[in-house]
């Protein structure tokens, strides 16, 4: 899997003690090689401080707090990694010009990495890449609305960061 278009915006002060755009693409491309996407991806990743992300969880979710990540898909799915939309209509969510499928935007918030990891005793880095995949799962389909799903989600982002040799 390639990823053909990522863009990575950090709109915070906070410092990462790791290179957070090197560390988003290797994540984002183990991930995708895990789940065997078949297409060619492009998405936005944008790094922000709380107060962006609880505006925009406000905007969008009518929650009116911050949280730790944020994920807007832009493919439609009946199932996880079903992309049967995109095959009967292709335009619609490849890039017209590449033939990437256009996944969607992920909103990291910096603040909440590290304080997550110190309240699960692990690594900010480790913490970051498991929100980068928990949001990426949700531009491919996944959800953890019910209990099953729950599972579903956090057996595969365990799969992942440990293929990737991110543990806790």
């Amino acid at each position: 899997m390639i990823i053909i278009r990522l863009t990575i915006d950090i709109e915070s002060d906070v410092k990462f003690p790791f290179q957070p755009r090197t560390q988003a693409k290797k994540i984002i491309e183990a991930a995708l090689r895990h789940l065997k996407v078949p297409y060619e991806a492009q998405l936005d990743v944008c790094i922000a401080d709380q107060e962006y992300v609880a505006e925009l969880n406000k905007r969008f979710r009518d929650i009116d707090s911050t949280t730790d990540c944020l994920s807007f898909p832009l493919v439609d799915y009946d199932a996880p990694l079903d992309f049967s939309y995109v095959e009967k209509d292709p335009g619609a969510y490849l890039d017209p010009e590449t033939g990437a499928i256009m996944l969607g935007d992920i909103v990291i918030c910096a603040q909440r990495v590290f304080e997550q990891a110190e309240e699960y005793g692990h690594a900010p880095l480790r913490e970051f890449d498991f929100l980068i995949v928990h949001s990426l799962l949700h531009l491919l389909g996944y959800d953890h609305m019910s209990d099953d799903e729950r599972a579903v989600m956090e057996k595969i982002q365990k799969e992942i960061l440990e293929g990737a040799g991110i543990t806790r």
